[in-house]
């Protein structure tokens, strides 16, 4: 049995504890849709598979750097064993990824440890970030991944979001990957 506990930045070190490194095999490329705007992924393999650690030797507590004040971890646990978590941001003007709304959450990050992936984990974290995301007013939430992240593309289509945005060279120390944005909109019906 999985529970979610919500946690403050204080839980950062261990949090970070989770792996969230995974194998590369395959990426997405993108191409505008005709007539809608909206994005056409398609599955490229990629030459020689490699190991894709976003945390990159440098922990996750690198983020205290920031103002945390209105970021929460939301950790998952089977029993004691922590095996998954998510970091949901709002209201943090330092942070241009929010564009300045207070009404924009951000899923921050979301990991779960790699013998619980595949189970409905990270389902269960999404849930919970959307909730949180609610609860304190917002109404869309955004989420950075990579071309190389195929199974996070994946799993964010799932959940109900789009691709909105595709940024080629965004990250000058990985030139080939590529920044896709992908955004959840939960206003309510008017």
């Amino acid at each position: 049995m999985i529970t979610i506990r919500e946690e403050t930045m204080s839980a950062l070190a261990e949090y970070g504890k989770v792996s969230i490194a995974f194998m590369v095999e395959s990426r997405y490329v993108a191409t505008p849709k005709e007539g809608d705007g909206g994005w056409r992924l398609t599955e490229e393999a990629v030459d020689s598979p490699w190991v894709k650690d976003y945390d990159g030797g440098e922990p996750p507590t690198r983020w205290l750097r920031w103002d945390t004040t209105n970021w929460r971890i939301l950790s998952a646990f089977a029993g004691e064993k922590r095996v998954g978590g998510a970091i949901v941001v709002h209201d943090s003007p330092e942070l241009n990824f929010l564009e300045g709304r207070r009404d924009l959450a951000a899923l921050w990050d979301i990991r779960v440890a790699p013998e619980w992936r595949g189970q409905g984990v990270g389902t269960m974290l999404f849930k919970r970030v959307v909730s949180y995301a609610q609860n304190v007013g917002c109404v869309d939430l955004k989420i950075e991944t990579q071309d190389i992240n195929v199974k996070a593309c994946d799993f964010y289509a799932k959940q109900g979001c789009w691709l909105v945005n595709v940024v080629p060279d965004a990250y000058p120390g990985l030139p080939e990957e590529v920044e896709f944005n992908w955004m959840l909109e939960f206003r309510p019906d008017v």
